[in-house]
């Protein structure tokens, strides 16, 4: 679920690249997973420059995932949400196969950081 007071920030053609949260003297920039992006004591600027800086195109790209029994399973992202993240299993490419129909794993939205990691 979306926190409270996070403000969508959009790119130049209107897509949602992320949100930007004022906490008191912070102001914070939050990814499509949720992940901050900016250190403290960013301003309003360096928050909008972040998220356009890092777009969308980390969303392709492929991720390891944690489960609960330890297990380190590589993965893509599905849908990113502000309710959850749909991971799919992509062993050597596999999900992208046509036909194929990878396992999927339902993540919370924020996602965090020791559940997926970037690969």
């Amino acid at each position: 679920m979306l926190p409270e007071g996070w403000i969508p920030h959009r790119r130049a053609d209107g897509e949602v690249v992320g949100w930007i949260e004022l906490d008191g003297d912070d102001i914070a920039a939050f990814d499509l997973l949720g992940r901050r992006v900016t250190p403290p004591g960013a301003d309003w600027h360096e928050a909008e420059q972040a998220l356009d800086e890092r777009g969308i195109g980390y969303l392709a790209d492929q991720y390891t995932l944690t489960t609960p029994e330890g297990e380190h399973l590589p993965v893509r992202i599905g849908e990113a949400t502000t309710e959850q993240v749909t991971v799919v299993e992509d062993e050597f490419g596999g999900a992208s196969v046509i036909g194929a129909d990878p396992a999927t794993h339902v993540l919370p939205f924020p996602v965090p950081e020791d559940l997926l990691r970037a690969r």
